[in-house]
C-alpha cells in the first residue's frame, strides 16, 4: 500500500479519533451536485414526450449519487494538537493537515433542511487561495458546534456536544451582544437595497431555462393589451404620461417589496456577539447563517449611507476580512452592521478600533479647483450619447447637453465633500455626494502604499496615493486619495512608507 500523501506538514503524535459525516450526509452532497441540473430535470420529467431515450440523464444522477456515498464512506477528520486532520479517499488516499492558526474563518450554515435533519455544513476559510482549506458535509450541529469552538480557542476546548438551533444554543457565556436587529430594522434595510432586482434575474434566468421566447413573447402580448386599451380610448400625451409614471411606481414599489422579503429570509436575527478577540455573526429566517473571525483578520471599514439611509437617518458598516472566498459572499464575516443608526456605527467602530480615534478624525479636503477632473470622463460620454440620438432621431439629441451641467454640478459637490485623515493608527478617505462613503484602515493593516502620476497629473502637479489591504472586494470604494498637490502626496507617502517598515504586518 503506498504511503498517504501530507498536504501540510507532518501529523501531530497524538491525535483524537478520528471522526465521519453525518449519516446522512451523502444526500446533502447529492442535492449539492445536482442544484445546476434541477430546472433540466424538472423540464425533462414536465414537459418530456415519454421517450425512453430521455431518461439517460438519470444515469448520471445514479453515478452522483455513488460518488456521494462513497464520499461518507472516505472521508474522516479528527484533531491532532494544535491542528486540523483532514483524511479523504481509500484507493488513492490524502492526509491533509491545517494548523488552527491558519484558519481565519469559520462558516456554518443550516438550510431548512438541515435544520430538519439536526445538522449543519461547516466551511473552514483561510486568507490563501479561492477554495475553503476544509468544507464539511455534513456534520451532526454537536460536531459542528464543537468543531467551531475547537477553532476559535485553537484546540483547547474539549469537543462536549451541544444540541439545539444552531444560532441559539451555542453562545458562549461569555459572548457579548454588539448589536441585533429587530424586525423593523430588518425590514428598513429591505427599503434601503436593491435586493429585489436579485428576485427579479433569478425569476428571469429560471423562465429562460423553459424556453428563450417566454418572456419575449409575454411583454409582446402585454403591449399588444396595452397599446389596444389605449389606443380604443383616445389616450394622448398626458395619459400616456400618467400610466407611464404609474407603471413606474408600481415597478419600484413590487421591488421594493420584494427586497424586504429577501431581507427578512436572509437577515431576520441579526445578530453580532464578541468573544474575546472574535466576532460571530448569527442571521437567517429559514435557512441560517453563523460565521466567525477574529477581530485581527479585519482588513478595512467601510461605511455607506445611501440616499434612503439618510431619509430613515441610517447607515451601513461593512468590513474586508483576510479570507479567501469563491462567489460564497454570504459565508463570509462581511456586514458588521447591515444597518443602523450613525451613532451605533460611530459606536461599534469606536469599540472594535479604540486606540484609532474614530471620532476625532482631522479630516483634510481635497483641492476645490479639482472638480473638473471629475467631471471630465463625462464629457466623451455626454457627447456621444448626444451624436447618436441626434443622428436618429434630430434635434431631440441636443437634451443631452443639459446632462453636462448636471454632471458638473454633481463633480462640485463630490470634489467639496471629498477628504483625508490619517493620524498614527488609522487613514481614511470619504467621498460621494448622494450616495456617501467613508473607507478607513488601520495603518498596521496596509500592505502595499504606491504614489502614482498620470500624464495629466503631471500636467496640473498633483498626484494620487493608492493603500492596499488584504481581501478588498471590487465593489468596494477603493482606498485611494486622489488629486493632492504633488509635494504633499510625496510627504505622505514617504510618512506612511517610514511608519510601515517600523511595524509588522498585521493580518
Amino acid at each position: 500500500m503506498t504511503p498517504e500523501p501530507v498536504a501540510t506538514g507532518a501529523p501531530p503524535q497524538a491525535a483524537m479519533a478520528e471522526r465521519r459525516l453525518h449519516p446522512m450526509s451523502w444526500l446533502f452532497v447529492l442535492l449539492a451536485q445536482l442544484r445546476q441540473f434541477v430546472v433540466p430535470l424538472v423540464a425533462l420529467l414536465v414537459f418530456g414526450r415519454g421517450d425512453r431515450n430521455e431518461l439517460w440523464p438519470l444515469i448520471g444522477v445514479g453515478v452522483l449519487a455513488l460518488s456521494s456515498v462513497w464520499q461518507y464512506f472516505t472521508f474522516r477528520y479528527g484533531v491532532a494538537g494544535d491542528a486540523l486532520l483532514v483524511r479523504k479517499g481509500l484507493l488513492e488516499r490524502s492526509l491533509r493537515v491545517i494548523p488552527f492558526a491558519r484558519i481565519h474563518n469559520v462558516a456554518l450554515q443550516q438550510s431548512l433542511l438541515h435544520r430538519v435533519f439536526g445538522v449543519a455544513e461547516v466551511r473552514l476559510e483561510s486568507a490563501g487561495g479561492k477554495k475553503p482549506e476544509a468544507e464539511m458535509r455534513v456534520l451532526t450541529l454537536a460536531d459542528a458546534l464543537a468543531l467551531e469552538q475547537l477553532v476559535r480557542h485553537r484546540g483547547q476546548v474539549p469537543a462536549a456536544g451541544n444540541t439545539g438551533d444552531i444560532m441559539v444554543a451555542h453562545a458562549a457565556p461569555e459572548a457579548t451582544t454588539l448589536l441585533q436587529l429587530p424586525l423593523d430594522e430588518v425590514l428598513r434595510h429591505g427599503l434601503v437595497s436593491n435586493r429585489g432586482l436579485i428576485v427579479v434575474g433569478a425569476g428571469v434566468a429560471g423562465l429562460s431555462q423553459f424556453s428563450p421566447r417566454l418572456l419575449p413573447n409575454l411583454f409582446e402580448r402585454w403591449g399588444e393589451v396595452v397599446f389596444g386599451y389605449a389606443g380604443s380610448h383616445d389616450f394622448g400625451v398626458p395619459e400616456y404620461a400618467l400610466a407611464a409614471a404609474s407603471l413606474a411606481a408600481l415597478a419600484v414599489g413590487v421591488l421594493r417589496v420584494l427586497s424586504m422579503l429577501l431581507s427578512l429570509l436572509q437577515y431576520y436575527g441579526f445578530t453580532l456577539r464578541e468573544s474575546g478577540r472574535r466576532l460571530t455573526v448569527e442571521r437567517g429566517l429559514l435557512a441560517r447563517w453563523r460565521t466567525s473571525a477574529s477581530r485581527r483578520r479585519i482588513q478595512a471599514w467601510t461605511l455607506h449611507e445611501g440616499v434612503m439611509h439618510r431619509l430613515l437617518r441610517r447607515r451601513s458598516l461593512h468590513v474586508d476580512t483576510a479570507v479567501a472566498e469563491d462567489q460564497q459572499q454570504q459565508r463570509a464575516l462581511r456586514e458588521v452592521a447591515p444597518i443602523a443608526t450613525p451613532e451605533t456605527c460611530d459606536r461599534l467602530i469606536t469599540h472594535l478600533l479604540p486606540n484609532a480615534d474614530w471620532a476625532g478624525q482631522a479630516w483634510q479636503p481635497i483641492p476645490a479647483r479639482s472638480w473638473w477632473r471629475l467631471w471630465l470622463p463625462s464629457v466623451p460620454w455626454v457627447a456621444l450619447v448626444g451624436v447618436v440620438v441626434g443622428w436618429r432621431f434630430g434635434a431631440w439629441g441636443l437634451l443631452a447637453l443639459p446632462w453636462l451641467g448636471w454632471s458638473a454640478i454633481a463633480a462640485r459637490q463630490h470634489a467639496r465633500r471629498a477628504a483625508y485623515a490619517v493620524n498614527d493608527q488609522l487613514v481614511a478617505v470619504r467621498g460621494g455626494w448622494w450616495s456617501r462613503w467613508w473607507r478607513f484602515a488601520e495603518i498596521d493593516k496596509l500592505q502595499a502604499v504606491s504614489l502614482r502620476l498620470s500624464p495629466l497629473d503631471r500636467r496640473c502637479g498633483t498626484a494620487t496615493l493608492w493603500l492596499d489591504t488584504a481581501g478588498a472586494t471590487p465593489m468596494a470604494p477603493p482606498l485611494r486619495i486622489r488629486f493632492l498637490p504633488e509635494a504633499e502626496a510625496r510627504a505622505l507617502h514617504e510618512t506612511l512608507t517610514v511608519t510601515l517598515a517600523r511595524r509588522p504586518l498585521r493580518w
